[in-house]
């Protein structure tokens, strides 16, 4: 196989994958492409980045110091779905925001939260810690 078709063969893949809902797509993330600096990316972009998949969430044009897992306001990681308690992500406002009943791990500890629009940090407001199941 050449050079030119694997990257048509990429760019399909790349096609195919942006049809997958999160739950699918968490299992796949590098279907998806690289997190590139100096790239445009549009609210529900997803993308690759250290083996990792996160989707967009305001468009915006990257940088290198805004890689998905240090931009918050930018990103939100995609999590299993099948994770009973999938490990928190610090939200960057009441639209990525846990709602009440929502659970989550952080700190090696697992969290419900107790609140609608949750922003806080597990431990700090707004969470109740589970206790051995």
């Amino acid at each position: 196989m050449t050079r030119s078709e694997a990257l048509k063969i990429r760019k399909l893949i790349e096609k195919a994958s942006a049809a997958l809902g999160d739950a699918d797509a968490s299992e796949a993330p590098l279907l998806f492409p690289r997190w590139r600096s100096g790239e445009g990316y549009d609210v529900g972009n997803r993308v690759c980045h250290n083996g990792e998949l996160y989707k967009c969430i305001m468009t915006h044009v990257s940088q290198s110091d805004w890689e998905p897992q240090m931009a918050p306001s930018l990103f939100v990681k995609v999590a299993d779905p099948m994770a009973e308690y999938p490990e928190w992500v610090r939200p960057a406002g009441a639209h990525d925001a846990y709602e009440k009943g929502a659970k989550v791990s952080h700190n090696g500890k697992k969290w419900i939260s107790t609140a609608d629009v949750n922003v806080w940090e597990p431990g700090v407001s707004g969470w109740e810690e589970v206790q051995d199941e």
